[in-house]
């Protein structure tokens, strides 16, 4: 059974977002378990802007490399550098010391569209 915090919301896609005043943003343990020992990540700089759904990096594994796709609008105000040296933060917290970029929201209404920890719970299954 993996790991589905209650108190954040999630893509299909496997990308996680807490709903603070500054959104942190991550993929879930599910997707980090199917993709294997991550290798790379790739990020967007701070002051970047993300549009819902677009495309924010990519990571990288021993078994695939995978797009990562933004869960929510807003501006990249802070970025996980850790894990540019120690890419396996992802692999073994990846809800606490492997989260990836910090998000200022453009529009909170965009947290009700994306799915609960059941709701994601039930697609994992």
């Amino acid at each position: 059974m993996f790991e589905v915090p209650d108190d954040l919301r999630y893509m299909e896609s496997h990308e996680w977002t807490s709903t603070d005043d500054v959104a942190r943003i991550g993929i879930t343990d599910f997707a980090q378990d199917e993709l294997g020992d991550v290798v790379f990540v790739e990020l967007p700089d701070e002051g970047s802007e993300l549009t819902k759904g677009d495309e924010f990096g990519v990571v990288e594994s021993i078994k695939a490399v995978s797009d990562l796709y933004a869960p929510i609008s807003g501006t990249v105000v802070g970025v996980n550098e850790a894990l540019f040296d120690q890419p396996e933060l992802v692999n073994d917290d990846p809800y606490a010391e492997g989260w990836m970029l910090e998000v200022e929201p453009a529009d909170d209404g965009e947290f009700d569209e994306l799915l609960t920890a059941e709701e994601y719970r039930e697609q994992t299954e």
